[in-house]
């Protein structure tokens, strides 16, 4: 997952980064509404998390002009501003979920992953695919019940599979949502990743389509 968070404080904006590595999220910041509005605009992003009181006006005034432009990324509103009129602005300007501060960590990791599970149609914080199946909540996967043990990287990479199943997912958007911008692999990369996967998942729960991508798919249930 790889999330924009859009935060005037720098103190506030580093912590909860920090935060967002160890739980094993990938994350970018932009300081005001100008910068957030062109990296939305250009890069790939599973959700943002924006500050309301920004330097450069309201963020309601950004979030507006993503919703019309159609830029349906899920948004989570992070605020001082505890008056209800303030929240029915933030949720009238298309966002999905509010967090006033001071707010717990865990919280706003919560509510994020939840956000990104629900835009990819899924419910449950246990996505499961076939005997497959990933905690959203703790990050920890399982085979049949057994536990799995995956590198960060691994991990990010089963995740988005997992959550895009069963839609094929293209090598462009595996290097966009799941490697950081300044690290983004070659197509070489992630095929080493997706044979590290595979020897640890079974080689025929993941499928590799010539031209478009790999997709993750539910083996039969062993008896």
């Amino acid at each position: 997952m790889k999330v924009l968070l859009v935060e005037d404080d720098t103190a506030l904006a580093q912590a909860l980064g920090e935060a967002f590595v160890e739980a094993g999220l990938l994350w970018e910041h932009a300081a005001n509404g100008e910068a957030a509005d062109y990296m939305v605009r250009v890069e790939a992003y599973d959700a943002v998390i924006l500050d309301l009181g920004l330097p450069d006006g309201d963020g309601t005034r950004w979030l507006a002009a993503w919703r019309e432009d159609d830029i349906d990324l899920p948004v989570l509103v992070l605020t001082a501003r505890e008056r209800w009129s303030d929240k029915a602005a933030g949720f009238s300007a298309g966002a999905d979920d509010y967090v006033t501060k001071p707010f717990e960590t865990a919280e706003v990791l919560f509510r994020l992953r939840a956000l990104v599970r629900r835009s990819h149609g899924h419910a449950h914080p246990i996505l499961k695919l076939g005997e497959l199946a990933l905690d959203t909540h703790t990050g920890s996967v399982t085979l049949a019940g057994r536990p799995i043990t995956l590198t960060a990287q691994e991990s990010r990479l089963l995740a988005y599979l997992l959550h895009a199943a069963p839609r094929i997912v293209t090598r462009t958007e595996l290097a966009e949502h799941v490697y950081d911008r300044d690290h983004e692999p070659d197509s070489n990369v992630i095929d080493v990743q997706i044979s590290r996967l595979r020897r640890k998942l079974g080689n025929q729960r993941i499928e590799t389509l010539r031209g478009q991508g790999y997709r993750l798919v539910a083996l039969e249930e062993t008896p």
